[in-house]
């Protein structure tokens, strides 16, 4: 799987405020579909129906009560409903889909949304396994020139993601000599019920957070954030990488509740990363620090921090960064300057199942091992 090495282009964020934006007449504004109106793809299709280039005209789920509770939610009280994912994919009246569906879905629907034609905001991870991320990869190749495909990976949106990687490149901090993220938040306590694994399919889609099946060990759905990040800062994937983790309070399902990581990138940069979903109530860490010969630099979803020297300098940011990730796909569609970025998707899902695998090995894993296993 050679292709997998080829870098897709990054190009910064174009930052663009709504009051910046003309308003456009409302026919022609972009019609997008919900496939998948649970927590995350109500949120963030909330976000689109406020942006005056686009209009949330369908959505689709296989919970009726969820299409109702999502459609009062974003605020769309006439657009269609759908049970069938492939029944929006065929609409004529929709031009681009958000799909927010269990993460053990994702290769199925991507593939049948690539198809379509239609442009695609996918969330992440890309697959729960190999194999379903090199169905991901071949789809992302296959599609059309003029289609939009973004995952949800909003740090390369985020202005202060974009501004810390332009200091980066900038040679400011000198060269890096090593790497730390973390994601340490609180998730559970460990007095959840513990239910019996599924029996049929509805129990499969009610627990699908539970369980590796289906939601691919929480490196792969969850942290892949960062390490997608730091992918993009270092300019490539890792080479190979070793780990450790467990469950402590976790009783549930078959998931860890801690881990850590040690990846070994090209050029002899290390990075280590933390995972942890017990920490108390009031205590959260979700960051990156880059350590360079001349100082260094920390990035987040809220700020970003940096040293040469003298005192660390912060900026906030300004709102979510989803808000940018999606400002920024709304703004290439109705610009008609598509982005394909399934191969990048694709590599930072595989550098969490690489770290998940020398996890459950318990010794060292290589990229090319990895991607021999499926």
């Amino acid at each position: 799987m050679k292709a997998i090495a080829r870098r897709s282009l990054v190009h910064a964020a174009a930052l663009v405020p709504f009051q910046a934006v003309v308003g456009s007449a409302q026919n022609s504004a972009i019609r997008v579909g919900l496939i998948g109106a649970g927590s995350r793809g109500t949120y963030t299709a909330g976000m689109v129906a406020k942006d005056p280039r686009a209009k949330v005209t369908a959505v689709c789920d296989v919970v009726s009560e969820q299409i109702a509770k999502a459609k009062q939610k974003i605020g769309v009280p006439d657009a269609k409903e759908y049970s069938n994912f492939q029944d929006v994919l065929a609409s004529n009246d929709i031009d681009a889909v958000m799909i927010a569906t269990p993460v053990y879905l994702h290769p199925d629907h991507f593939e049948a949304a690539v198809k379509s034609g239609k442009h695609i905001y996918m969330e992440k991870p890309a697959g729960i396994d190999v194999a379903g991320c090199k169905r991901v990869m071949r789809a992302a190749d296959s599609a059309k020139r003029t289609q939009n495909i973004t995952f949800g990976f909003q740090q390369r949106y985020g202005g202060v993601y974009v501004k810390a990687k332009e200091m980066l490149d900038s040679g400011a901090i000198g060269k890096i000599r090593e790497v730390h993220g973390e994601f340490l938040k609180f998730a559970l306590k460990g007095d959840e019920p513990v239910l019996p694994p599924p029996r049929n399919e509805k129990e499969k889609l009610e627990q699908w957070k539970l369980w590796r099946a289906t939601f691919g060990e929480v490196i792969v759905e969850t942290y892949v954030h960062n390490l997608d990040a730091i992918n993009w800062f270092l300019g490539s994937h890792p080479v190979k990488a070793i780990g450790t983790g467990g469950r402590t309070v976790e009783k549930r399902g078959d998931l860890l509740d801690h881990l850590s990581v040690t990846y070994d990138y090209p050029n002899k940069v290390q990075m280590t990363f933390a995972g942890s979903q017990m920490t108390p109530k009031f205590f959260r860490s979700n960051r990156e620090r880059y350590i360079g010969e001349n100082g260094f630099i920390e990035t987040a979803r809220e700020y970003w921090t940096y040293s040469t020297g003298g005192a660390p300098v912060t900026e906030k940011s300004q709102q979510d960064i989803s808000v940018d990730a999606l400002r920024e796909f709304v703004r290439r569609v109705s610009e008609n300057k598509p982005e394909n970025v399934g191969v990048r998707a694709v590599e930072s899902t595989l550098t969490s199942i690489l770290g998940q695998m020398a996890i459950d090995k318990r010794r060292e894993v290589t990229w090319d091992e990895m991607m021999k296993s499926a």
